[in-house]
């Protein structure tokens, strides 16, 4: 399955929010990171930063891997194949 540019623009561009989640597909495509990471390095609350995690992997962005406080994130299979969409969306 693969992101369709339609819901890549509508989660980035077109939808409140857009600018953090764009923020946190770049500072994951760095490393993978936990919430609390994701936070500091932001400098968003954790709160905002779980619900933007939340929303990236239910549309498939993200994928995690472990539990509770230590789960990592990072690009899903799916948003590294279609990258070069999201750079065009985000305009890079």
């Amino acid at each position: 399955m693969s992101i369709s540019r339609q819901l890549m623009y509508w989660l980035i561009a077109g939808s409140r929010g857009g600018e953090n989640r764009a923020k946190i597909i770049l500072t994951l495509k760095e490393k993978p990171m936990n919430a609390r990471q994701l936070s500091e390095k932001m400098g968003v609350h954790y709160t905002t930063i779980e619900h933007h995690l939340e929303v990236l992997v239910k549309n498939g962005f993200l994928a995690w891997a472990g539990e509770k406080y230590g789960k990592m994130y990072f690009l899903s299979q799916d948003l590294v194949d279609g990258f070069h969409e999201f750079e065009k969306i985000i305009g890079k």
